[in-house]
């Protein structure tokens, strides 16, 4: 295992080892200890109480931050008809049908987000090994296989995050850039926490939120209190 650089373990040093933080402190930690030459991603992650390998008790689902991601996804919608004409003109980089399947076989793929009517799934589902991997494949769960492709090419547009715990049973995802103000950190934090305890299975017995911690592209985990974090 390669050995910290002296950035990081100066990071590191900042961190309370054992204390839980709140939200707020942790945000602000964040930006305290970073040490990038580039705008980092912060990212939140769960550790939830599920067996992700029983189908009853997977996480999974999306939501739209209220402020945005920082940047503009590139979308690429596979459809017909009138739906191209919507597709365009709600801002979708790339649109198409056939033709689109045809260029990502053969090897593009120079787009953040992909949207497919019902009608095209029997031609997108050819692409399965292709975007399955890259966490790209259009899905009716999180509203990317849709008819409504002008609200789904808007809503990824918007910042919508699509989350999926993994084997593991740890979900984790984007909440914005290190350089937003701490207020719009804290509030797209709380969005995708909120969202995954409303997407807690039925299945799933006990704690469900194990720990919550907060960190961005270059930092070490900071680990929040997740009781103090739940209840606010």
């Amino acid at each position: 295992m390669p050995k910290a650089g002296k950035k990081y373990r100066q990071a590191l040093s900042q961190i309370s080892p054992g204390k839980a933080y709140t939200l707020e402190e942790g945000i602000n930690l964040l930006k305290k200890i970073a040490y990038a030459k580039f705008d980092e991603t912060v990212e939140v992650a769960m550790v939830l109480g599920v067996d992700p390998r029983k189908a009853d008790q997977m996480v999974r689902g999306t939501v739209v931050l209220p402020n945005g991601l920082g940047k503009s996804k590139r979308v690429c919608v596979i459809a017909s008809g009138e739906k191209q004409k919507e597709a365009r003109e709600a801002g979708a980089e790339e649109v198409g049908a056939e033709d689109i399947v045809d260029r990502i076989k053969a090897g593009w793929l120079d787009f953040d987000a992909v949207i497919a009517t019902p009608d095209m799934m029997k031609i997108v589902g050819s692409l399965g090994k292709i975007l399955g991997p890259r966490g790209l494949m259009p899905n009716p769960k999180t509203g990317t296989v849709t008819f409504d492709v002008a609200k789904a090419v808007q809503e990824t547009k918007a910042g919508k995050v699509e989350f999926r715990v993994d084997k593991t049973g740890v979900i984790h995802g984007p909440v914005g850039k290190l350089s937003f103000d701490s207020k719009k950190l804290i509030e797209n934090s709380k969005a995708f926490i909120d969202a995954i305890v409303k997407a807690k299975p039925q299945a799933s017995k006990g704690r469900y939120v194990k720990a919550i911690y907060l960190s961005s592209t270059m930092s070490p985990g900071i680990k929040l209190d997740a009781d103090r974090v739940l209840a606010a």
